[in-house]
């Protein structure tokens, strides 16, 4: 499987595989965003057109209304029923004969109205004038009704519902005697047939719902079978009715009062998404087609050069030097090409020069070999001078060279040795160390080592910690004026259920600020020398030594702590088990 990625891991398919991604986001960001536009476009313009179909049918019920009004004013304002009211109001008893009279005359009005079924005329006391047969107007529709005529002063009071007959509107207003500086002269109950009530509206006329409701949320009329409490106390522009969403467009009248609500499917509004999707998609597929293959060519176009340049190097490879005569149309090609080239022939001059210098190389080692010190010299020579001081009863001088005797058996190492130590002998060196070092210092160095016995036997790597301690010399005796102290402590700690020990190597010297530590920090995590002062061996060495002897080392296992004017301490951590 993984041969078959990198046989189609090239530069031309990569080339391919980048244009086609970049076209299919393109595309998909693109229709995307045409679709969504093009559905709110949709849907928006739908929103305004059955809110202006809203309006529209709200304008047909206010001229309803309006008619009703102007009907009932004919009525209330005609001589007739003037004279008749004003009879009554004085007192007069009202004649048969003039009440068939006024009947006839009320019904040729009406006769030129729509909608109207009948006109009640009432006295202000609440008796019957016309027509005949009918109750008093207190039993009829209630004093509630009666009082609001009375505070609208002749306006057109909307009852509702007849209680009487379902098929029936109700409203009433007060007749004002135009001979009595308009007192209350009695009462016109207007009856109105619901089917004058309608919606013109036909577009959605299989799916969608009107609703016509007073000013007393009591429904006019309505095809909506189900409960339209629900949809009256709705806030939301969509709804969900019969497992379904529908968009609820609402207008109110302010003349009447009554609201139009017009219920309209989702679905209906963006009945045309499907076609424009469809289409979206087949320009996607045709644009992406197209791309493909215009890619396919331009990465061959691009890539054969460099194909004609990489076999070349593959014959390189193979011993085969030779020169790629290769031409291309495309400058940064031919600029690779000659780069190569000139490349070709600077490795087969150096390949000679190579080989040239290796030769004198072999002999100038041979010779080196021949001129190597005996390291036996050296320390037949120390030893010789151990004794001699020893004769002449300088013992102090007679310790110091036995010291400098073992730390150099214990630095020099043979190519059979072991890199590998106990720690109790890189202790021992350490002590050989600090007691050179106290010729230079006298008894201003102090040092105190803390091991216990049964780590002494723990191997680690040699000179892992000797390092570490010149530099607590250097920066401690070295840089301060009165006695300086070296502690080197070795502890048992618990590391992620491993066994370890912790060495750290503390001095009470000058310190560093914050700044110095960073940059020394930094530079051993970098591999680069982070000698405290740029000589001898480096933290970074020790760093790179642990990292090489031990798994899972990382620049956190070894710590540096540093206050100015109080000191610096070193800690690292190594496994009990583990070195190599």
């Amino acid at each position: 499987m993984l041969k078959q990625l990198k046989k189609w891991n090239t530069l031309r398919n990569q080339i391919l595989f980048i244009f086609l991604l970049v076209m299919i986001i393109v595309l998909l960001i693109v229709s995307l965003l045409t679709l969504g536009q093009v559905s709110a476009l949709l849907k928006n313009n739908a929103e305004k057109q059955i809110q202006q179909v809203a309006i529209e049918a709200n304008g047909r019920i206010e001229s309803i209304y309006e008619q009703i009004n102007m009907n009932s004013k004919l009525v209330i304002t005609d001589e007739e029923v003037q004279r008749i009211l004003t009879s009554v109001y004085n007192g007069e008893q009202v004649s048969f004969s003039d009440r068939q009279q006024l009947m006839g005359h009320v019904n040729r009005i009406m006769g030129n109205t729509d909608g109207i079924f009948s006109f009640q005329l009432f006295s202000e006391k609440k008796q019957r004038v016309l027509p005949l047969d009918e109750d008093e107007l207190i039993n009829r529709i209630g004093s509630k009704w009666i009082e609001e005529a009375n505070q609208a002063r002749g306006g057109l009071i909307w009852i509702g519902e007849d209680p009487n007959d379902k098929n029936y509107f109700l409203a009433i207003r007060r007749v004002n005697l135009i001979e009595r500086q308009y007192r209350n002269g009695g009462y016109l109950l207007i009856s109105i047939n619901r089917n004058h009530f309608h919606f013109a509206n036909e577009k959605y006329k299989n799916h969608q719902y009107s609703i016509l409701l007073d000013q007393y949320q009591k429904p006019i009329i309505q095809n909506y079978p189900g409960d339209i409490k629900t949809i009256i106390d709705s806030n939301e522009n969509v709804i969900q009715l019969n497992q379904g969403d529908y968009m609820v467009t609402k207008q109110s009248s302010s003349l009447t009062g009554w609201t139009v609500y017009i219920l309209t499917p989702v679905s209906e509004l963006t009945a045309g998404m499907s076609w424009i999707r469809t289409g979206i998609i087949l320009s996607g597929v045709v644009g992406l087609f197209i791309f493909t293959i215009s890619s396919f060519f331009l990465s061959t176009i691009i890539t054969r050069p460099i194909l004609r340049l990489t076999k070349s190097m593959q014959r390189a490879g193979d011993g085969s030097l030779i020169l790629n005569p290769g031409v291309s149309s495309v400058n940064e090609i031919n600029e690779l090409n000659s780069t190569y080239n000139q490349l070709v022939k600077e490795t087969n001059h150096l390949m000679q020069m190579v080989y040239q210098k290796e030769i004198l190389r072999s002999q100038s080692e041979l010779k080196a070999l021949q001129a190597q010190i005996n390291p036996h010299f050296l320390f037949n020579t120390l030893d010789a001078l151990h004794w001699s001081l020893d004769e002449k009863d300088e013992e102090e001088l007679a310790e110091l060279v036995v010291a400098m005797s073992d730390l150099f058996r214990y630095t020099i190492t043979k190519e059979t040795d072991d890199d590998w130590v106990f720690l109790k002998d890189e202790i021992k060196h350490i002590s050989d160390y600090m007691e050179i070092m106290k010729m230079r210092f006298g008894d201003r160095l102090q040092w105190h080592v803390s091991v216990p016995e049964k780590y002494e036997r723990i191997r680690i790597p040699k000179l892992i910690i000797q390092p570490l301690v010149e530099n607590a010399i250097l920066h401690g005796a070295g840089n301060k004026a009165g006695n300086c102290r070296i502690y080197v402590n070795v502890e048992p700690v618990e590391h992620e259920n491993e066994q370890r020990i912790r060495i750290s190597v503390k001095d009470d010297g000058s310190g560093m600020d914050s700044e110095r530590l960073s940059r020394i920090i930094q530079s051993m995590e970098a591999g680069g020398t982070t000698s405290l002062n740029g000589k001898g061996m480096a933290i970074s060495n020790v760093y790179k030594r642990l990292k090489l002897n031990y798994q899972g080392i990382s620049h956190t296992d070894l710590l540096i702590n540093s206050e100015l004017d109080k000191g610096t301490r070193i800690t690292f951590e190594l496994p009990i088990v583990g070195g190599e």
